[in-house]
């Protein structure tokens, strides 16, 4: 991990704590090196900023990753429900994309 990145990004977000963008690029760089920061940061976007889309697609594929396949569903679920909510096709195709190749993992 890029430490001075990673100063950055926690100074961004001290200073914004509301932005979620701040807390969401928290998430994916932690989720290089610290699974636990990750998690945590990944579970305030998706509690404090449930509207906010690109969330459910890396934390989708980091609780997978995990092995938390009842959240990675739940989490998938939700945020193809929510592209299709906010109109965004691209989106949509690429969480569903996503979410089916989640189930496809789970059957082999």
């Amino acid at each position: 991990m890029n430490n001075s990145l990673l100063a950055n990004l926690l100074a961004f977000y001290e200073e914004d704590p509301t932005d979620p963008f701040n807390a969401y690029a928290l998430a994916i760089e932690y989720s290089k090196s610290d699974p636990g920061a990750a998690a945590r940061f990944f579970e305030l976007l998706l509690e404090k900023h449930p509207d906010y889309l690109p969330t459910y697609y890396h934390a989708g594929a980091f609780f997978a990753a995990l092995e938390k396949t009842e959240r990675a569903e739940e989490i998938y679920r939700k945020g193809v429900e929510l592209a299709q909510i906010q109109k965004n096709g691209k989106a949509h195709r690429e969480l569903l994309a996503a979410f089916n190749n989640f189930k496809d993992e789970l059957e082999d």
